[in-house]
């Protein structure tokens, strides 16, 4: 299909306009991607213009029995970075360009939002509440990485290291945000 096509059916929101990943259940053998089974799955994928992986459940049921370490020590063994639904999370984020944002409310819950790639600090604080996009003041931003070295919110806080955007401010995966707003 051209890039004409695609063009044209994408305000109709047809499935076949829909990016695919193709998730195949495949033995021990043919993990992580070395296989003939995952050979071939790749070959389906390449002519349907799909993108695709292998994930070998059998060995994820079984490693929910074993404590995280050794889980980790045998999936290294095998080649995998992380578990399979972690690969296919991430995998169809990046597939439709979704990132993700957090937000906490009184230090008592963190929640996960996501958002397509390049979107706004505005749009962010729409995803949450529309409220809050009407309203928009500011946002106070953190990256996770950061808060989680620091430890705490309050201590960001007393140490100034939140930092204030606009609502033009891009968000990027992982910022942990406070949205500032007045309806």
């Amino acid at each position: 299909m051209s890039e004409a096509d695609l063009a044209l059916m994408r305000p109709l929101q047809l499935l076949t306009a829909k990016p695919l990943l193709f998730v195949a259940n495949v033995g021990e053998g043919d993990m992580p991607g070395g296989g003939p089974l995952a050979a071939q799955v790749a070959a389906v994928a390449r002519r349907a213009q799909a993108h695709a992986m292998v994930v070998c459940a059998a060995c994820e049921m079984d490693l929910t029995e074993w404590s995280a370490e050794e889980a980790d020590q045998y999936r290294q063994a095998l080649g995998l970075a992380e578990s399979s639904l972690q690969r296919v999370v991430h995998s169809a984020c990046e597939l439709l360009d979704l990132i993700t944002f957090f937000t906490a409310t009184g230090g008592k819950e963190l929640r996960a939002w996501t958002l397509k790639q390049g979107s706004t600090a505005i749009d962010a604080a729409g995803t949450v509440h529309t409220d809050m996009a009407r309203g928009f003041i500011r946002a106070e931003v953190i990256s996770c990485e950061e808060l989680l070295a620091i430890g705490s919110l309050a201590t960001a806080r007393e140490r100034g290291l939140l930092r204030l955007e606009g609502r033009d401010y891009i968000v990027h995966d992982g910022d942990l945000m406070h949205f500032r707003f007045n309806v």
